[in-house]
């Protein structure tokens, strides 16, 4: 899955950064179980994946501060 920019985040709502988050969490599961049975194709992807939630949950954050 494509990685998605702080910029195309930040005109997210909260509720579909969240549901991203939640997606991402899921997929990060499956991406280190893939990982420790030796399945996984490219193992990057897990970092990805981690720098993606980062963002997310930065920009998340933000969002929330601001409507305080």
């Amino acid at each position: 899955m494509a990685t998605v920019k702080a910029k195309a985040i930040r005109e997210m709502g909260v509720d579909e950064i969240r549901a991203r988050v939640a997606e991402l969490r899921e997929e990060m599961f499956n991406l280190h179980f893939k990982n420790t049975m030796k399945q996984l194709d490219n193992p990057l992807q897990i970092r990805e994946s981690r720098r993606e939630m980062a963002r997310l949950l930065t920009v998340l954050t933000e969002k929330e501060r601001v409507a305080r």
